[in-house]
Formats: structure tokens, C-alpha cells, sequence
């Protein structure tokens, strides 16, 4: 189909982004995309408009106010019951927090990268040809969103994704990782030695950092240091020869270095407009720490039961287990719909905290890498932006967090349940620094995990290759493969579309997995 019209809103450009590339089911349908713009009319005035819509739907979010593209439903599903579920950020009541892929759930993430984000971004390197700059930043973001799918998949369509055959190979995570890198490369090469301060083409339609040359090389560099630590149990040279590169090249160092996507009426917040809706409420994990170390982040994110105390849910109880018993719902303030029922059109959606690189910094630290600075200093440093990010400034008060001796403490729903399994507290270290390497490690898992929330798809990955005891095993499993009981998930199955429409390269993907296709078998880097 033919679509001549220049786009030039966010609003149009989320629309014809998805509506100009196919969105059926089967994957041999979708990489045809029948629909999609010719090339002789992706001139350089669509290449923020398609830019818009990579951004938005490469972080899983979906607007009302787009019929046609998706709906808040993908974060929902794709963020909320799975990666958010397996990692405690929440509890939301499906059968996926006892570790069970029901419902086809496992498709809806897969299903709009593909027939949305992929898309977009093609569009906009297309639209973005002779641009170095542009072209840069589009490597960068690429790296970004397809990193959260391989590492929730494992092995995935990439080199040839959109390339409109009808079966479209995998490709490795090894050999996703190692372009990766490529990319990274190749982009800060670009942005450092580039005389443009701003992307002109991107910078009305970008909603993260408008353009700016000089942030998105740092969010470049800081991906390759998080990608770094991610294959340093299974590439230890390499890991460090990436992450010192990124840190002498430059990482975020500061709050205002932090991605956050700009939230609209037409771009809302997925995770402020339904998490209290849908009915996902607090953890006993979260409850454990947060409680424990009196932590001022508690009362941002969650709020207490009417008793004035708060009690988290354990994740994975039997359906109707706990009947009526209330549990702590998200802080409406912040976190939830607002008192105008207007916060997820200003909220703004964490994408990548700057806190985060200084934790990562310190366990390479630890590892002997040259990080700028001792473990300790850049732990405690993480710590105190990401208190700064969620606006508690009190310098005393955060400095008492940082020297604090208390430990996690048990939930409270065992005052009404004493007999759940939960008398065993998974951290059993304060926050104050410890005198051994093997907390220290345990501690920066802990404060990493507490300082990407909510983004639960990084936090996902991080528990994964640590293997740090931050949260309870589910209280019961509905899944019994090899590696999964009630522990950890550590992957998320390929979809039935894909095993009737790519089959061939599904069962190919499989054989690059190196185990089974289930939830239990281990990603490349994840070797612990």
C-alpha cells in the first residue's frame, strides 16, 4: 500500500509507524510487512517520527491514543506478569508468579517488538541515510531494545529481522553481543569526534534527550559497561577490556545524564495507568528490604495497608490463598494514577538510572577493573543518586541509610499467616559496607536491584548473572522443568506463532540455545 503523506507529530508518527507495518500474528506475515513505507518515501522529514515510535514501543509501553498501534496491555503483560512478576517488583495475581507461561502471555512483548519497535527503528535508519550522527544514535537505541529481547528469549531474529523474507533465521546471543559491541563502538567513534550538538532530525520528536549528541554517546557508553559486566562470568578479558573503554569514554555520572522518556497524553505512562488497576501490589521481597533498612524509598513507591503498616504479598502464593487480606498497593503519589488521574501523562518512564552505572562500577571495582574510583565509594555514590533520583535530599538522612546496620526484616503477612515459608530472609547483610569481598558483591546486587526499579527487564537480567540472594523462592510453582521449581526464571519460551510460521529457524534458535526451550535453560552468559 502506497503512503505518501509526510508525518511530522509524535501522535502520527506512533499511528503510521505501526499502522504502515504489518501487525499479524505469524512471523513470515510480519517480516513481509506489506505495508510498510516504500523506501523512496522515507526521506529524512520521517526519520524523527519513526525515531518517536522506536523509542516508545522499544520500552514495551503502548498508547490509547493510538488505535492501531497497542495499548497499555503490552507493558502489562510483557513487563508487568512476566519480568516484573519474576523479580518481585510485583505481585500481580497470574499464574506466571508461580513461574507458568499461560495464556500465550509470553507472545505479547515478542509479537509488538516485531511488528512495531523493529519496524520504527528500520524506518528511521532508512529515513536517517548520510546522517552519521542520527545513524549513531539509531545504533545505540538498536543495542538498547534488542537487548532486552535476547536477554529474555535467549536467541533471536536480529541480523535479518524486517528484512521481509518469509523465515527469518536467529542469531546467538554470543553473536548478538559481539555486534553489540560493534555498534557501540562504531557510535561512540561518531558522537565523540562529532562538531553537531544536536541531531536536528530527532531532536522534535525525541522524547528522551532531544537529540543531544553529547547524552546519548554517555547512554551509549553506559550500555556497553552494563553489557561488559553482563558477560564477565563468561568473558572475563573481554568484559574488562569493554568496561574500562566505556568508563575512560564516559558514562552517566549524574541524574540529569539519566534516560527517562518524556511522558504525553499521546505517550502515557503503561506502569502509572494500570499497576494499581490491574491489581499488582507490593512483595514480601520488597518488604523485607525495604522495611528492614528503613529504607526513605519505601514510602515513595508503596502504600500502607490501612493499619499504617506495610505488607508486602509473597510472590507465588495458590489462587485464593491469602482470600481477603490486604497488601501495600503502589504509591498513588508517584507511583499510581495520581490525584488529577493525570500522573501517567507526566510521569516520566525510567529507562536507564545513572545509579546504576556506579554499582556497576563498583563490583568492577571489585573484579580489578580500572572503574575511576574504590568499590566502596562508588557503591555508596549509587546509593546517593538514586535517593536524589526519587527526591529524598536530606544529606544526613541518606548518609544514616549508607552507615545502616539493620538488616531485612521478616514480612509482615506472617503475622497473619505464620506458617509460610519465609522465616528464611534472603539478605542477610546492612547496608554499611562489609569487610569481605563476597558481601560486598551481595550488597551492590541488593542496591542495584533497588536502584533500577521499576525497570524490571535490566533487574531481571542483573539477578540472573550475579546469582545474589535478593528475593524469596515462589511459595509454589506450577512449573517443574529443569532449572525452574521455584527459583529464579531464567527465560522466557518462544512463541506458538513462531513454531508454526518459522519453524525451522525456531528449532535452529533452539539448537544456538544449547538447551531445552523452557524457562529453566540458561542464556550463553548466564554460567553461574
Amino acid at each position: 500500500m502506497k503512503y505518501s503523506l509526510k508525518i511530522k507529530t509524535l501522535g502520527a508518527a506512533l499511528l503510521a509507524c505501526s499502522i504502515l507495518s504489518s501487525c499479524a500474528g505469524d512471523f513470515d506475515e510480519i517480516n513481509k510487512d506489506p505495508n510498510s513505507l516504500t523506501e523512496d518515501q522515507l526521506d529524512a522529514t520521517l526519520a524523527g517520527p519513526a525515531f518517536a515510535s522506536a523509542l516508545y514501543a522499544g520500552i514495551h509501553n503502548g498508547s490509547y491514543s493510538s488505535p492501531g498501534v497497542d495499548d497499555q496491555g503490552t507493558w502489562g503483560i510483557a513487563t508487568g506478569i512476566l519480568s516484573s512478576t519474576f523479580i518481585h517488583y510485583l505481585n500481580c495475581g497470574y499464574g506466571t508468579e508461580r513461574n507458568a507461561f499461560v495464556n500465550g502471555y509470553e507472545g505479547r512483548g515478542w509479537l509488538r517488538f516485531y511488528t512495531v519497535a523493529v519496524p520504527a527503528l528500520n524506518n528511521a535508519v532508512k529515513a536517517s541515510e548520510g546522517n552519521a550522527e542520527a545513524l549513531a544514535v539509531l545504533k545505540i537505541w538498536k543495542v538498547f531494545m534488542y537487548n532486552q529481547m535476547v536477554d529474555a528469549y535467549g536467541p533471536i531474529p536480529y541480523t535479518q529481522a524486517g528484512n521481509g523474507q518469509e523465515k527469518v533465521p536467529y542469531d546467538s546471543v554470543e553473536f548478538i553481543y559481539d555486534d553489540f559491541f560493534k555498534l557501540l563502538d562504531e557510535a561512540n567513534t561518531v558522537l565523540s569526534s562529532s562538531s553537531v550538538a544536536t541531531v536536528a532530525s530527532f531532536q522534535p520528536n525525541d522524547r528522551v534527550y532531544a537529540g543531544n549528541v553529547a547524552k546519548w554517546r554517555v547512554f551509549g557508553n553506559s550500555m556497553r559497561l552494563r553489557l561488559a559486566l553482563r558477560i564477565s562470568d563468561k568473558d572475563a578479558a573481554k568484559a574488562k577490556t569493554q568496561a574500562e573503554a566505556a568508563v575512560a569514554a564516559g558514562v552517566m555520572e549524574t541524574n540529569d545524564q539519566s534516560a527517562f522518556f518524556k511522558a504525553s497524553n499521546i505517550t502515557p505512562n503503561n506502569l502509572n495507568m494500570i499497576v494499581n488497576s490491574w491489581g499488582y501490589t507490593m512483595t514480601a521481597s520488597m518488604e523485607s528490604i525495604l522495611v528492614g533498612y528503613n529504607d526513605p524509598r519505601l514510602a515513595k513507591w508503596f502504600a500502607p495497608i490501612d493499619t499504617g503498616v506495610y505488607r508486602g504479598q509473597p510472590v507465588g502464593a495458590l489462587e485464593d490463598q491469602f482470600g481477603t487480606t490486604k497488601f501495600s498497593a503502589f504509591n498513588n503519589d508517584v507511583m499510581g494514577n495520581g490525584a488529577a488521574n493525570n500522573l501517567s501523562e507526566s510521569k516520566n518512564i525510567e529507562i536507564f538510572m545513572a545509579s546504576e552505572n556506579y554499582l556497576s562500577r563498583a563490583e568492577g571495582a571489585l573484579n580489578g577493573w580500572n572503574m575511576g574510583g574504590s568499590a566502596q565509594s562508588l557503591y555508596e555514590n549509587g546509593i546517593k543518586l538514586s535517593m536524589a533520583q526519587w527526591g529524598i535530599t536530606d544529606v544526613a538522612a541518606v548518609n544514616s541509610y549508607i552507615a545502616g546496620s539493620t538488616l531485612p526484616t521478616l514480612p509482615n503477612v506472617l503475622t497473619v499467616f505464620p506458617t509460610l515459608d519465609l522465616l528464611d530472609i534472603p539478605v542477610k547483610l546492612p547496608v554499611a559496607w562489609s569487610s569481605t569481598v563476597a558481601n560486598q558483591r551481595t550488597q551492590i546486587a541488593v542496591q542495584k536491584y533497588l536502584a533500577i526499579f521499576p525497570e524490571s527487564w535490566e533487574a531481571w537480567a542483573d539477578l540472573r548473572r550475579s546469582d545474589a540472594k535478593v528475593i524469596y523462592p515462589v511459595l509454589n510453582t506450577d512449573n517443574n522443568d529443569a532449572g525452574v521449581g521455584k527459583s529464579l526464571m531464567k527465560r522466557i519460551i518462544y512463541t506458538t506463532n513462531e513454531y508454526s510460521s518459522n519453524r525451522d529457524a525456531v528449532v535452529d534458535g533452539i539448537s544456538k540455545l544449547g538447551g531445552p526451550d523452557s524457562g529453566g535453560t540458561k542464556l550463553w552468559w548466564d554460567v553461574k
